[in-house]
């Protein structure tokens, strides 16, 4: 079989093959739709992201959002924010997506949007930084010095935004957080085959850890107050103060 016939459809006009989901191609066009099937409180949780950054942003502060994507959060914050000359700095790999951010979000003052990895990009001192469902995309191998590199560039006072998928404590719980969840997609009309194929496309792509494994990297990085600001079955986020 050729790889086109190996594509199988993860519901909104959206095809992955097994074991490579991939944020490319058409994804931008229609990942926010798909996003907000998927996710529970998807939007609600932008807006829990915007009145927490009521804490930590300042006129001239630096701020992040990294794996932008379409930059649906990136401008929101932006739009939220009631400072002066804020930088609103979105950064995702791939192009495909920012070029999507831009057409939606448009010339507004303040946004940057960046194709770079967020693994090695040189950031500057910032107040806060966001990563809304996304160091989970990022090889584990990786994940720790991502998030060391986090906390050495916010400032002292500075607030880090985690929201990821996570897995939980023990076998009993995760069968009963992945019916769970499984339920909630279903009830989002996505089909049974389509549920199975995203499942396949993402092995070895998203890699949940923990919500004390999420816990143990900011605490090696030398977070110290660190607290749950948001949970629904197997997501949730955290917030990290330096």
């Amino acid at each position: 079989m050729s790889g086109q016939e190996n594509l199988d459809s993860v519901g909104d006009h959206i095809n992955a093959s097994e074991t490579a989901w991939s944020f490319k191609g058409a994804v931008p066009k229609t990942f926010i739709d798909h996003v907000q099937r998927s996710v529970p409180f998807y939007h609600e949780g932008h807006d829990l992201v915007c009145k927490i950054s009521d804490f930590f942003v300042h006129d001239g502060s630096v701020c992040y959002e990294l794996g932008a994507a379409t930059g649906a959060l990136t401008g929101k914050l932006a739009r939220h924010s009631k400072h002066q000359h804020v930088r609103w700095i979105g950064i995702d790999r791939e192009e495909d997506m920012i070029r999507q951010a831009q057409t939606d979000i448009g010339s507004r003052a303040g946004v940057e949007l960046i194709v770079d990895d967020i693994n090695i990009h040189p950031y500057e001192k910032s107040d806060f930084i966001v990563a809304y469902y996304t160091i989970q995309f990022v090889p584990p191998r990786l994940r720790q010095e991502l998030i060391n590199i986090i906390y050495e560039r916010l400032n002292w006072g500075g607030g880090f935004i985690l929201f990821e998928k996570v897995r939980a404590p023990d076998a009993r719980f995760q069968d009963m957080m992945q019916t769970l969840y499984t339920d909630f997609k279903l009830d989002q009309k996505f089909t049974p085959a389509e549920i199975m194929a995203k499942a396949k496309s993402l092995k070895g792509v998203l890699e949940p850890f923990s919500t004390q494994g999420n816990l143990d990297l900011l605490g090696r990085a030398g977070f110290k107050d660190v607290m749950t600001v948001f949970k629904h079955i197997c997501f949730e986020g955290f917030l990290a103060i330096k």
